[in-house]
């Protein structure tokens, strides 16, 4: 399971790294996002390209499993 830590940016930062994460073409991921924009932008993202999303809210953060 390949792991992005993407707290701290602003989109479209988060999108691309999960883009670049998802051509890995691995079967999970985890995204550590810390705002709402990025959580939608990256949640969206994912979905368009065929996968599940599942959002968990760890304190102040949102961690994003995706898996196809």
């Amino acid at each position: 399971m390949k792991k992005i830590d993407a707290r701290g940016l602003s989109c479209p930062e988060p999108v691309i790294m999960t883009k670049n994460a998802l051509a890995s073409k691995e079967a999970a991921y985890e995204v550590l996002v810390d705002n709402v924009t990025a959580k939608e932008n990256v949640s969206r993202f994912a979905m368009h390209q065929g996968y599940q999303v599942q959002v968990k809210e760890q304190g102040d953060d949102f961690l994003l499993e995706i898996r196809k």
